[in-house]
């Protein structure tokens, strides 16, 4: 079986475990998000690249969700010492090697497609991980404070600020240049599932159906679409996507971000979505703008449960199969 899947960071990889562990001998690609990559202190950083690839290799912080277990912090504390910024981005040293030998790659000539294969080399995710685009697509969070209306990088506004300024929208610098990286069409087209995991609908999976070209691929492959709620009993299982999504004057319900991604044959991407058992009471008004639903648990708390989910996922997309 080949399963594609769009995945932002934390809440995307820990569904991806349980995706490898209830389909340990599937053939899976990941088509990560890098809207969220960004330049510190020389080094080029791509977070939710590198989250799934920690994770799924065995290396992540499991107590924080994002860099490396028995991580240190010299380096950052001394640039901290000399005044350097930015101080609110913290990049640990162990994490420190993946940045220098990916940034150096990038300024011998490589593109960040074959730097990430090289990476997981190392690794060994099990599964291909591929960013969205070997181009420039960096999101920007645009905002009003003292300093008036201005764009900010994504991580200033997530990290910096804790999302705390109200987000009057989005944008992706670049992304009407770049192209899909090479073997995310593949990937899409050739796949006999395709599942949304529950990332932020707003700046993980829909950056990425952003980029010129995947989001068409999305609506024309002739495998099934299934996405999962991130929202459970109308708040975010984790992160602050509920800010994204105020932004984008969207509610913060599975509902609402079911009608988000819109049904596939009605200009969306889903064909079915999945919401938590405290949500079933949606299921009938999802299935009215064409989106066949199904409640299940969708609470992550251990392999077991995560696996749990993607064989739901995978079984609703097998009853939609045409």
């Amino acid at each position: 079986m080949r399963i594609t899947a769009l995945a932002g960071g934390i809440g995307g990889a820990r569904f991806l475990t349980g995706l490898k562990a209830a389909r340990p001998d599937a053939e899976i690609t990941v088509i990560g998000n890098t809207g969220d990559d960004i330049w510190v202190h020389g080094l080029r950083v791509c977070p939710d690249l590198d989250t799934v690839m920690y994770t799924l290799g065995g290396g992540i912080s499991v107590e924080r969700g994002w860099g490396r277990e028995g991580e240190t912090f010299t380096v950052k504390d001394e640039l901290a010492a000399y005044g350097v910024e930015p101080t609110w981005f913290g990049l640990g040293d162990k994490d420190i090697a993946t940045h220098l030998i990916r940034t150096q790659s990038l300024n011998a000539g490589f593109p960040l497609s074959e730097i990430t294969t090289a990476l997981c080399e190392h690794w060994q995710p099990g599964v291909t991980l591929i960013p969205m685009t070997d181009d420039r697509a960096e999101t920007n969070v645009i905002i009003e404070d003292e300093n008036g209306r201005r764009a900010i990088h994504f991580q200033e506004w997530w990290i910096k600020y804790r999302a705390s300024i109200p987000a009057q929208g989005f944008a992706l610098v670049g992304v009407d240049q770049a192209k899909p990286a090479p073997g995310v069409l593949e990937a899409i087209e050739t796949a006999d599932i395709v599942l949304l995991p529950p990332s932020n609908p707003v700046v993980s999976i829909g950056t990425i159906l952003q980029v010129p070209g995947i989001r068409e691929a999305i609506t024309t492959t002739a495998a099934p679409v299934v996405g999962l709620s991130p929202i459970v009993g109308g708040a975010p299982v984790r992160g602050m996507a509920d800010a994204c999504l105020t932004a984008l004057g969207i509610e913060t319900t599975a509902t609402a971000v079911a009608a988000h991604y819109g049904a596939r044959g009605n200009g969306g991407v889903l064909d079915g979505w999945l919401v938590d058992a405290a949500d079933a009471h949606s299921v009938t008004a999802i299935e009215a703008v064409g989106i066949t639903a199904k409640a299940v648990p969708l609470m992550m708390t251990d392999v077991d449960a995560t696996a749990a989910m993607a064989n739901a996922a995978i079984a609703l997309a097998e009853s939609l199969r045409k």
